[in-house]
């Protein structure tokens, strides 16, 4: 975090209270005024005309393979891919190797990011059927526990109901988790048989398997009152139930999940396996209304990136997963350009609700006393997406060869300038969250952006 005084002048910033052009002084990493004037004293100045100026996005769902699978990601690589895409904030899964599912793999994992990251952090602690004295100690350390309810790695399928009850019974953290049913996706994959080809894993991973899950948690968190995010809805069919959740329900979507559909396994093959699978065509445009309409809140990653040896491979040994941090605000600030959502929207689907959902402090807004992460795009740049300059160590992306108008030019975290003009500056470093989990939620009293 710097010292300095740096003054952010002539930006369409967006504020809690929409679109507007301002200037932003920045004192000390945090934001101390809103409607600075332009001849504020200042250490430095940045000329923003022609820009927007958005809050760092919080990307909540993140697998960067560190430890155990760093020939894949690893947290600094991870955080580089971060800071060229605007993302300010990760939160960080569990399914490492091995798994977080003690404090001590938490503190170690808090202790190697604060060595390597270029941006703000946190990381999950992940359920397993028999470690609930862990996750009910880690409540002072992760942001949240994260349950898959479906297939995982290692001991962390929980999918006893016994042992369900006791996680959203006995603990505190807001609860995410990744729904299939595990039943419905062995009766699907015995049910094909042998001779499998790459458009089998939406039939086998099918909007059945998603939706038995996701009714299950959600039944789970109504019952103990327990606040409860559903990671990456898939499916039409999960609409309803994560819209009428209630209070203690909150949602996400991914990107993969509304720019792919199953009409693409032809063209792109194991690039877009992904757990949930991606579904019907139809499903996209319906999880594109619900985002807009406000019935899902949030929008994240679920970056977990494969080398493209591994994805090569036949189905079903391809594994599933694809990266996406690089890409993904540009992806949505593209969308804006065309029309299909605004600015106001993507602040706050990435930025606002995330930090409202986890109750991250000082995170999320462009507003007096609140961290000065943030993120400068260009809405005229054009530039398209080529797998030879992607940061992040699989080197590879799902959507190579497109062309997006508005991308990020400039991200600062905590005042400081961490991605300018294609560079990430080597030696600045995020620093860990800081969680107010009684604030928390979705449903918080405060103003929000569009909520």
């Amino acid at each position: 975090m710097t010292n300095k005084r740096i003054l952010i002048r002539g930006a369409a910033a967006v504020l809690p209270s929409g679109l507007a052009r301002t200037n932003i002084l920045i004192d000390s990493g945090k934001i101390i005024a809103v409607d600075a004037s332009s001849n504020a004293a200042a250490d430095e100045i940045i000329d923003a005309s022609g820009l927007v100026l958005l809050p760092g996005a919080i990307d909540d769902q993140v697998h960067f393979r560190e430890p155990g699978l760093t020939h894949k990601e690893d947290i600094e690589t991870g955080s580089l891919g971060c800071a060229a895409g605007g993302i300010t904030t990760f939160l960080e899964m569990p399914n490492t190797n091995p798994t977080t599912t003690t404090c001590e793999a938490l503190r170690w994992k808090y202790h190697r990011a604060a060595q390597v990251s270029r941006v703000n952090f946190g990381f999950y602690v992940g359920a397993t059927e028999f470690n609930i004295e862990e996750l009910q100690k880690a409540s002072t350390l992760a942001p949240g526990i994260k349950i898959f309810i479906g297939s995982s790695t290692g001991d962390l399928l929980v999918d006893e109901q016994s042992a369900l009850e006791r996680i959203f019974a006995e603990t505190t953290l807001p609860i995410c988790a990744h729904c299939e049913d595990e039943t419905t996706v062995r009766a699907n994959r015995a049910a094909l048989g042998d001779e499998l080809t790459i458009h089998d894993h939406s039939r086998i991973r099918d909007a059945q398997a998603a939706l038995i899950a996701t009714r299950r948690a959600i039944d789970l968190a109504q019952r103990h009152q327990h606040r409860f995010h559903v990671l990456h809805v898939s499916t039409a069919a999960e609409i309803p139930a994560v819209a009428e959740g209630g209070k203690y329900i909150t949602a996400e979507v991914c990107p993969h999940h509304l720019f792919f559909s199953t009409a693409d396994y032809d063209r792109l093959g194991s690039l877009i396996q992904m757990n949930p699978s991606v579904k019907a065509p139809d499903d996209a445009l319906q999880l594109w209304d619900a985002l807009t309409a406000g019935k899902i809140q949030v929008v994240a990653t679920d970056h977990a990136p494969h080398t493209l040896q591994e994805k090569s491979a036949s189905y079903p040994k391809s594994p599933s997963g694809l990266p996406a941090v690089e890409n993904c605000m540009a992806l949505f600030l593209n969308q804006a350009n065309l029309g299909k959502c605004d600015l106001t929207q993507i602040a706050s689907w990435m930025s606002d609700a995330p930090a409202r959902i986890w109750g991250l402090v000082g995170k999320g807004r462009i507003a007096v006393g609140y961290d000065a992460d943030l993120v400068l795009v260009d809405m005229q740049r054009e530039k398209t997406i080529r797998n030879s300059e992607q940061l992040t160590r699989s080197g590879w992306s799902p959507w190579a060869g497109e062309t997006l108008r508005g991308w990020p030019v400039r991200t600062l975290v905590g005042g400081e300038t961490v991605f300018r003009d294609g560079h990430v500056d080597k030696f600045l470093r995020g620093r860990a969250v800081v969680c107010d989990h009684a604030r928390g939620g979705f449903w918080s009293t405060r103003d929000g952006i569009g909520l």
